[in-house]
């Protein structure tokens, strides 16, 4: 198909989010979308699949500071990136995606990426890192 998915990038992009903001969350998505097409392991609908999840991700956190906040992730690219691909990218790129498959592929990569996400932030909470998840010292301000 189109896409190769990866949930692990869904789980980076939680604790991204929570550890440095949405917007360094958002960069780093990019960077990772980048070295997946560069690698092979990746398409160009790497980029919408990560970017949106990373972004909500990370200003959910902001304003919950919950492990929960994780199931924006799902939400930004299983909703927004797949409108995304869909209507801008997949044209773009001369391919015809039905908004409803990429939903569907999208979100079968982020929701269990980012509930793995959600675990490890749980696990976080734990331990001296925990200040930086909830505390806003991140840099996320």
């Amino acid at each position: 198909g189109p896409t190769k998915c990866y949930p692990f990038q869904h789980t980076v992009n939680v604790l991204a989010g929570a550890l440095l903001g949405p917007w360094w969350a958002s960069g780093a998505a990019f960077v990772t979308s980048l070295l997946r097409n560069m690698m092979g392991t990746g398409t160009l609908f790497a980029f919408p699949g990560s970017i949106p999840g990373a972004f909500l991700a990370g200003y959910a956190f902001r304003l919950f500071k919950k492990p929960w906040a994780a199931l924006a992730e799902p939400v930004g690219t299983g909703l927004i990136g797949a409108a995304i691909a869909s209507l801008i990218l997949g044209p773009a790129m001369g391919r015809s995606v039905g908004l409803w498959t990429l939903v569907v592929a999208f979100s079968a990569s982020s929701v269990p990426g980012a509930l793995l996400g959600g675990v490890l932030l749980h696990v976080l909470r734990k331990t001296p890192l925990a200040r930086y998840v909830q505390s806003g010292e991140n840099g996320a301000k």
